[in-house]
């Protein structure tokens, strides 16, 4: 595991003694930046790896889930690069439509300012300024966490070379008749003025009521049930089922809309479940989706009775009024009409609200812009049911499925000035041209353009090629082109993966943009709950990086990472892994101190100890673990491999059982120095994706290269040697239990204590000193009495506690001890040995009990081994 390390002889400089995060990082990650480790060379010969970022708003900063996605991505390009392959992280950010427009919208409120008072032109300026000054704070906080990213190649949606590729989807979509325009019913924000797509529509439980109100009179009345009575005024029909017998007489007849004076029809449709209320539904065409449809089945008007912002058109009393005012009044002159028949107060049911503002969202007929994607969201299911694309983790493409097999026409116009212009003209004389990025705009007296923009994830949808230069046939898009994974949360699945997945298969010929979709879950408190500021449980990140590190940060989250799983985290976690860095830190250090080296080949095994031929054979172990766990998305499992390997065998372990070999010098000394060095200079590497400022310096002091970043991925060399590893663990087994012992006997851990150890013919003999050392034991003296005497895996070790525990009373606990575990033992084994409760207990509870049994035995072995070892009174 040598090959290719970068060293040079030179004598390592000493460390300072405490890691200062705040020293480190920051000049670090401008160093790597300088020196271009992170931009990508499409002429490289190197294969490719390419990841781009899920494009954070331009109107964000860097919050948690930001931190633990980019450190997800952070970690696998870091080895992949390591690994020898040309790496493209591929950063930018999004222009985020609605959310930056309302933003800048707020910023002229304060001076008293619309945007209609500017206008469009102004008023996109003004934006472009905004983004200018105030937008992309989170490129800063990227770099704050360490995110090697290739700058140079920034992008952002609104660029012009974007804006082009956009320009050219849309009108190849538009001349296949896959971009259609049409009058629909759409989700209409009446505080955003504008159309939202269904994904960004949040369902919630509110209180309203549901109101049931007679329509026509006598036996030419039908009662219908609504929660928006307000939309009454806008019917144009009622529906009923063509097999319900109670209205068979009424379907083809009209009855009188109440506080109207017009007539409307009764229809009969298949849509109307008679079991539901009363089993005739009102029929409002212009505000419900279902209406809608049957209307068009029936060829029913569409009788618009609320506008843009959610204010009442129709003619009468009620005109001017605000739709929730609206339905109070209108409810209140039914009944004084005697038409309301009964009322529901309150009555929670589930309504949409803007994902954005949170305004309750109002279903409205409008002439929009479509995509229909049926055949582009039949390729991205197919992309996945034959396996050029794998979901990880597996049990997500359920989900994945039915979303796209279920997909309604995307309604992509927004009612916005800030956005990519939908590129269509129209004439004075009806002309309707869309114009690709080559093509004139027609000009002349009558042309105009449409007004819309286009849907935000229009245009992200096309990030993975549109940022390599697409539809140009760039060297980038060449070398790049497909990414080979997209790491993003289970959340956006539909928002963004799903249109990625439409418009890759449909722009580049059929192939996918990503091999893999790895989806992670998202991160919430250490109680499991949704971090919010409304909760009081959001953290800021930079927060956290300042007091413990970014490092720690960076562990923490990723140590969390279970595939499509949501992660929890607390404080304290972090300032434990802030703890694992200060120890990495202070190994090494220790390890310099002592000579570690990296110069020179390793000596052969032949001519290394059983402990220096232990940790090597576990370190390749680690490190094929770590390799499988980076290839399946396996980042809690790899962090918590690499943390236990560091800190326990490397450094509680090897280090500490090499102390003695240290101090006695001699060629074992020199060759354990050499393995010493290569276990640290492994370790530093296999940690460095996950955590880099801290493994950067220490790395580079042990070996003198010239970055971890651009050094040697490790490899597995193979080597094995399970006779070492058995015959240390027998070592950890005889410590132990002794450590166990003396902590049971009241010892001080550093209390020395004089002691025999019986090891011939074991081979823990060539440890002796080693264990000594760790187990605070002395040499025996002339005097040496045993009082206590434990047999341990074939060895036995004598010690003499006289006068350093009081053996009658350490006599009396242990027997009390010993008679509650033996209680414990048989009210169990009662329990188990009962038929009756075990035919009626469930299963959890009868292992519980099985588990109870299991520690009671462990304690009456234990017990009476502490007992029979104690020195006779």
């Amino acid at each position: 595991m040598t090959e290719n390390t970068q060293q040079s002889n030179h004598s390592a400089p000493e460390l300072p003694t405490q890691y200062t995060p705040a020293d480190v990082e920051g000049p670090l990650y401008e160093r790597w930046v300088e020196r271009g480790y992170f931009e990508a060379d499409e002429k490289s010969d190197k294969p490719p790896y390419t990841i781009v970022i899920p494009p954070p708003n331009v109107t964000g900063s860097l919050h948690l889930g930001h931190a633990f996605e980019h450190t997800l991505i952070d970690a696998l390009t870091r080895r992949k690069r390591m690994q020898g392959y040309e790496t493209l992280w591929q950063p930018g950010m999004d222009h985020a439509g609605i959310a930056t427009q309302n933003v800048v919208e707020r910023e002229l409120a304060k001076e008293g300012v619309s945007r209609h008072d500017l206008g469009r032109e102004a008023f996109v300026e003004r934006v472009w300024q905004w983004k200018g000054e105030s937008g992309g704070q989170i490129s800063g906080q990227m770099r704050r966490l360490g995110d090697g990213v290739a700058w140079s190649r920034e992008r952002f949606t609104m660029d012009e070379g974007l804006s082009k590729s956009v320009q050219t989807i849309f009108k190849r979509l538009y001349d296949d008749e896959l971009i259609y325009r049409a009058e629909r019913i759409i989700n209409w924000c009446p505080r955003c003025l504008t159309a939202i797509s269904d994904i960004e529509v949040e369902y919630q439980d509110d209180e309203g009521e549901l109101v049931s109100i007679r329509y026509g009179e006598g036996d030419a009345s039908i009662v219908v049930a609504t929660t928006r009575a307000e939309t009454m005024l806008g019917d144009t029909a009622v529906a009923v089922h063509p097999e319900d017998e109670r209205y068979a007489h009424l379907v083809g007849t009209e009855i009188e809309l109440p506080l109207t004076g017009r007539r409307i029809p009764v229809v009969a449709d298949e849509h109307v479940d008679p079991e539901f209320g009363t089993g005739a539904v009102k029929v409002t065409p212009a505000h419900d989706p279902n209406d809608f449809e049957i209307g068009r089945r029936h060829d029913l008007p569409n009788l618009a009775v609320l506008d843009e912002r959610g204010v009442i058109t129709a003619h009468g009393p009620f005109q001017g009024l605000d739709r929730f005012e609206a339905r109070s009044a209108i409810v209140g002159a039914l009944r004084a009409e005697s038409r309301i028949v009964s009322e529901k107060r309150p009555y929670t049911h589930s309504v949409g609200h803007c994902s954005r503002c949170k305004t309750t969202i109002e279903p409205r007929l409008s002439m929009q812009w479509w995509v229909k994607v049926g055949p582009l969201a039949k390729a991205a299911g197919d992309a996945v049911r034959e396996g050029k694309v794998k979901i990880h983790p597996k049990e997500m493409e359920s989900r994945y499925f039915g979303w796209v097999d279920n997909l309604h026409d995307w309604c992509i116009s927004r009612q916005l000035w800030w956005g990519h212009r939908i590129p269509v003209w129209y004439g004075p004389n009806g002309e309707v041209v869309c114009v690709g990025p080559d093509d004139e705009a027609p000009t002349g007296e009558g042309w105009t353009q449409d007004t819309d923009v286009l849907d935000t994830w229009f245009s992200s949808g096309l990030w993975p090629f549109s940022t390599l230069g697409w539809p140009e046939q760039t060297p980038s898009v060449e070398k790049f082109y497909p990414n080979a994974v997209l790491v993003t949360g289970y959340d956006i699945l539909f928002f963004w993966v799903a249109r990625m997945m439409m418009f890759g298969l449909y722009a580049m010929d059929g192939t996918p943009p990503f091999h893999t979709i790895a989806l992670h879950g998202m991160v919430r408190d250490q109680f499991g709950k949704k971090m919010s500021k409304s909760f009081g449980n959001a953290v800021n990140p930079l927060d956290w990086m300042d007091s413990y590190g970014s490092d720690a940060v960076r562990f923490t989250l990723a140590r969390g990472a279970n595939p499509g799983v949501d992660v929890p985290i607390g404080e304290d976690w972090v300032q434990g892994s802030r703890n694992f860095a200060n120890k990495i830190w202070n190994a090494t250090r220790f390890a310099l101190m002592n000579g570690a080296t990296v110069e020179g080949e390793l000596p052969p095994a032949e001519q290394l100890s059983a402990t220096d031929r232990w940790i090597l054979s576990r370190l390749n172990s680690v490190v094929a673990e770590v390799d499988a766990h980076y290839d399946d998305y396996q980042f809690a499992k790899l962090s918590d491999t690499l943390f236990h390997f560091a800190w326990d065998e490397v450094f509680d372990w090897y280090v500490e059982l090499s102390k003695t070999t240290f101090m006695a010098g001699g060629p074992a000394a020199d060759a354990s120095r050499r393995v010493l060095g290569e276990v640290l200079d492994v370790t530093l590497r296999l940690l460095h994706p996950i955590v880099p400022f801290v493994t950067e310096t220490l790395w580079t002091t042990l070996t003198g290269g010239e970055s971890v970043v651009i050094a040697d991925w490790p490899k597995d060399s193979g080597f094995r040697d399970e006779a070492a590893e058995r015959e240390i663990e027998t070592v950890q087994q005889v410590v132990t239990e002794v450590r166990r012992f003396r902590s049971d006997q009241g010892l001080q851990p550093g209390q020395k204590v004089p002691a025999q150890l019986e090891l011939s013919g074991t081979a823990l003999a060539a440890h002796e000193a080693a264990m000594r050392s760790l187990l605070r034991l002395q040499p025996a003296g002339e005097d040496f009495s045993a009082t206590a005497s434990l047999p341990v895996a074939g060895a036995r070790v004598a010690l003499d506690l006289s006068g350093t525990i009081d053996v009658e009373a350490e006599r009396k606990r242990l027997t009390k001890d010993l008679g509650a575990a033996e209680k414990e033992k048989a009210q169990a084994t009662a329990k188990l040995g009962n038929e009756a409760f075990l035919a009626k207990a469930p299963e959890k509870v009868v292992d519980k009990i099985r588990g109870r049994l299991e520690a009671a035995e462990a304690d009456i072995v234990r017990i009476t081994a502490q007992l029979a070892a104690l020195p006779p009174a």
